[in-house]
């Protein structure tokens, strides 16, 4: 019978879905009776470990329903290696308030300058912030959007990225995409116009977009709705992935 309460306890804290508080009630109760520490603050500490968990939890999940093909935060970023970057506008962006008013950034530059690793950051402090986010590289977005239009559910799948907070589109300009997949891109990035924020990142200078989209007008209109609120980031430079490799190459011994 003596351990009737402890199982209701337990009982009760799982259907609450504490399970913080469930783990750790006992540990902090001996705590808190060493230090002479009253009621309210045994409360006070659990629920406060319990709020701390529970963002840990909600940012593993942002992170996984995001996709991001590795985990990279901005402190990891050698600003260094790319001076044409502006460090103080990325940490700014990292701040997360021009995805609360719907604008968008795009990273220009060639292979290799570390445009994926500021996308995967500020994707990253998104997902701290507990923004809704998703990143596919330009290729594979208009692969699925091909492949739902195919299965007569393209205008749900549309529905569903209209909605993200903030879409990360990585490598555009990679490949030429055909007239189809270019006006379905165009499509969506329409539809979240002043409604999400868009992230973009490409090798090609916007004078060249149109090698991707084929035609003037359509491109003409994408720049027109990306660029309305945008925040560009210049990353011109020697390739920043052949730096960080060369750094991890220790000179042979003579």
């Amino acid at each position: 019978m003596t351990d009737a309460p402890e199982l209701l306890l337990a009982h009760h804290l799982k259907t609450l879905r504490l399970p913080t508080f469930l783990r750790e009630h006992d540990k902090q109760a001996r705590i808190c009776a060493a230090e002479g520490v009253d009621h309210v603050r045994y409360l006070a500490r659990l629920t406060e470990l319990e709020m701390i968990d529970r963002e840990r939890r909600m940012v593993e999940r942002r992170i996984k329903s995001a996709k991001f093909p590795a985990v990279k935060s901005l402190d990891s970023f050698d600003f260094k290696a790319i001076p044409s970057l502006n460090k103080m506008m990325v940490l700014e962006l990292a701040r997360c308030e021009w995805i609360e008013r719907q604008e968008n950034v795009i990273a220009l530059g060639p292979s290799g300058t570390g445009k994926t690793h500021v996308a995967l950051g500020l994707g990253l402090a998104a997902c701290q912030k507990g923004l809704p986010v998703a990143l596919v590289t330009a290729a594979a977005l208009v692969n699925e959007l091909m492949e739902a239009r195919d299965e007569k559910r393209l205008l749900l799948r549309q529905r569903q990225l209209a909605k993200v907070k903030l879409l990360i589109i990585d490598e555009l300009g990679f490949v030429p995409l055909s007239k189809t997949g270019a006006e379905l891109l165009f499509e969506l990035i329409a539809q979240r116009y002043e409604r999400g924020s868009t992230l973009i990142t490409s090798n090609l200078p916007f004078e060249e977009w149109t090698e991707t989209f084929g035609t003037e007008r359509l491109t003409g209109a994408l720049l027109d709705r990306l660029t309305h609120h945008v925040n560009i980031l210049e990353m011109n430079g020697e390739s920043y992935r052949l730096n960080q490799s060369r750094s991890r190459v220790k000179p042979s011994k003579q």
